[in-house]
């Protein structure tokens, strides 16, 4: 397992041979959580604020990794 700390919260996620799957994800005070994952491959987790974002990226292709994006406007 892997967990992965954003502006908005944090994610934790487990990394195995057929993908990748979300255990847990706990927003911040103010932040709100939904998770999208179209392919076994890839979850994405976004907390959303008031004019704040953090997005998680978990993928196994080509390796197991974590990516997270923050914006704010």
């Amino acid at each position: 397992m892997h967990t992965i700390e954003s502006a908005g919260g944090q994610a934790t996620v487990r990394f195995g041979d057929r993908g990748v799957c979300l255990v847990s994800a706990v927003p911040v005070r103010g932040f709100t959580v939904r998770t999208e994952q179209r392919e076994r491959t890839t979850l994405t987790v976004t907390f959303s604020g008031q004019r704040r974002e953090s997005e998680i990226t978990a993928t196994t292709t080509p390796q197991n990794k974590a990516t997270i994006k923050e914006t704010s406007w």
